[in-house]
């Protein structure tokens, strides 16, 4: 029986890296959403996102352009999150129409309990991955993903 390596000898090298880019993100998927017990992996990466907005908490609409997601994929992530206890919608002190997202004293638990487990999941991901191979491929990332922006 063939390997994927074997399927993917002789080919391009950016359509087998366009391909990866899927495979990649399921395979991450699925560990993330093993990972944790009480949330799916990208309820995390909202979570993540969410940290980014420091001075603020964010919109659905702030959250969606970081996450580079359609505005209804990120209401439900929050909406269940909401369930959860995880986070809240609040309306903003200054514009009461907008509403913001602020995460509760049980996300702030659910940090304190998998810190350490964190840290061993992302040298485990990124074992045998130089700096200067993670730094590549940080700014490779970032121009293919401003190219994607363009194609809008």
């Amino acid at each position: 029986m063939m390997n994927r390596d074997d399927f993917i000898k002789g080919m391009e090298d950016k359509k087998v890296l366009f391909g990866l880019f899927f495979a990649f993100s399921n395979r991450l998927q699925v560990a993330g959403d093993e990972f944790y017990k009480e949330i799916t992996c990208k309820q995390f990466f909202l979570l993540i996102c969410m940290s980014l907005f420091q001075e603020c908490p964010p919109t659905i609409n702030e959250l969606s352009d970081v996450m580079g997601s359609s505005h209804q994929n990120v209401k439900q992530i929050v909406n269940k999150l909401v369930e959860k206890g995880f986070l809240q919608i609040v309306s903003d002190s200054e514009d009461k129409r907008k509403l913001r997202i602020v995460m509760t004293e049980k996300m702030d638990d659910l940090k304190d309990t998998y810190e350490q487990q964190e840290i061993g999941f992302m040298e485990m991901l990124y074992h045998d991955v130089s700096k200067e191979e993670v730094a590549i491929t940080l700014q490779t990332l970032i121009k293919l993903e401003n190219n994607l922006k363009k194609m809008r």
